[in-house]
């Protein structure tokens, strides 16, 4: 299960920027207000709430919009009644978008997803016509610092499937049924965990070997990252460094 998709690479350090400009606000608190109506708003007894709560901490979520979010989501006061919903497509040249959304209204939010993907080469498809290409996973980060063969020897014991060199990081990925298990393993021996998350890497991957076809790929990705319905977008996006750097 290697590989780590040149969109994922893109998100990991445009999500520095988008939390600092505060973009990625709204998502966070959905994900909490969601993550509470489904399990309860003790973090202790709903791990999804709390490693929301951890991700939107380091994304710069203010503690009191936290608190807020919390609330509505456990029924205090007005709750918007946010419901889970994923689009699966392609996008130009073949490339496979898997969408995940948080919306309170169905219809528009397929209305603007279906006109991203047509707007930039691509088509919305049915359920399940790319969903298989992409597993989900658990992931959880840490720093370069730790030993790799220590962080290998120790995340047997979680039964962990891989580590990948994320460029600074160490990315230990494990399956989604074993992803509390291993945070919290890996927290009890003293490691310092920098971010944890449940995502869909994709199995294999398209390369878009021309300038055009790339920037129709990228600009609609950007486009389904930043619509605030849209909490996660994973593609199998591939493409060169060259390219890259014209983008």
């Amino acid at each position: 299960m290697s590989g780590h998709s040149k969109w994922a690479n893109i998100k990991h350090k445009k999500a520095k920027t988008d939390a600092a400009k505060g973009v990625s606000f709204a998502k966070f608190s959905r994900e909490i207000i969601i993550s509470a109506k489904m399990g309860g708003a003790d973090p202790a007894a709903n791990f999804r709430l709390r490693t929301a709560i951890d991700k939107a901490k380091a994304g710069g979520l203010p503690n009191d919009t936290i608190k807020r979010a919390i609330e509505k989501g456990a029924g205090a006061g007005s709750s918007d009644n946010f419901e889970e919903i994923t689009y699966e497509g392609y996008g130009a040249g073949g490339v496979a978008v898997f969408v995940e959304a948080a919306t309170d209204n169905r219809n528009r939010t397929a209305g603007d997803i279906r006109s991203y993907f047509t707007k930039f080469g691509g088509n919305l498809g049915e359920t399940g016509c790319v969903g298989w290409i992409f597993e989900p996973a658990g992931v959880v980060y840490f720093d370069k610092s730790c030993n790799y063969d220590k962080l290998f020897e120790d995340g047997i014991e979680f039964d962990i499937k891989d580590i990948e060199d994320d460029e600074d990081r160490w990315k230990v990925i494990t399956s989604v049924e074993n992803f509390q298990l291993t945070v919290e393993g890996y927290e009890k021996l003293g490691y310092k965990i920098l971010e944890s998350d449940l995502v869909r890497i994709p199995s294999n991957s398209v390369e878009i070997k021309d300038v055009d076809t790339a920037k129709k790929v990228m600009l609609l990705l950007e486009k389904l990252e930043e619509h605030d319905d849209v909490q996660n977008v994973y593609s199998n996006f591939e493409t060169d460094d060259e390219i890259m750097e014209k983008l």
